[in-house]
């Protein structure tokens, strides 16, 4: 089994999660970009959702697995949205006023195209190319008011073989003002 394929894609889906479940700070390249009106700190984000089809796996590392391998991988894969994921994030002024950026080599060939940006809404039109697989989705951020954010993700990955969907919702409330150390 090729598992650097495998995890290159679980990692895309991890960093295309993480997108919105930090998305208190959802920036992206535009000069009519607004940052949310939020407050910075300590945030905590609950994300539920699905993932639904297959993996974008080459056929030809699929083949070589056991079907219990496969099987495993697709369980895997819609079980890890099928409940509630929360998780606390540090938001500063600094990520708050600059254009988002996980950080990640699976993601720097991302293009982000703002669609809406104000104050208290954001949407995010995300389109992806690495190798064989194409990532393309919409991010959409509401700030209700400055201590809670909400939002969804809706993308689509496809190899041109196999296609898996994630629709994921996503509400996050702040904490405080002093972030937690790691």
């Amino acid at each position: 089994m090729d598992t650097r394929r495998i995890n290159v894609t679980t990692r895309l889906s991890i960093g295309l999660t993480m997108l919105f479940c930090s998305t208190v700070c959802p920036a992206v390249w535009a000069a009519d970009f607004s940052p949310l009106d939020v407050k910075t700190g300590q945030w905590e984000s609950t994300v539920t959702g699905q993932a639904t089809g297959i993996p974008p796996i080459p056929d030809e590392v699929l083949n070589r697995m056991t079907p219990e391998q496969r099987a495993k991988i697709q369980a895997a894969m819609q079980a890890r949205g099928s409940k509630a994921t929360v998780s606390k994030s540090c938001l500063t002024k600094d990520k708050l006023d600059k254009a988002f950026d996980l950080g990640d080599e699976n993601t720097k060939s991302c293009s982000r195209s703002l669609i809406t940006s104000s104050g208290s809404k954001q949407e995010i039109r995300i389109d992806c190319t690495r190798k064989d697989v194409k990532t393309t989705g919409t991010v959409k951020v509401e700030a209700l008011n400055s201590e809670n954010v909400k939002g969804s993700m809706r993308m689509t990955v496809t190899n041109g073989e196999h296609t898996m969907n994630m629709n994921y919702i996503f509400a996050a409330k702040w904490i405080g003002p002093v972030c937690a150390e790691k």
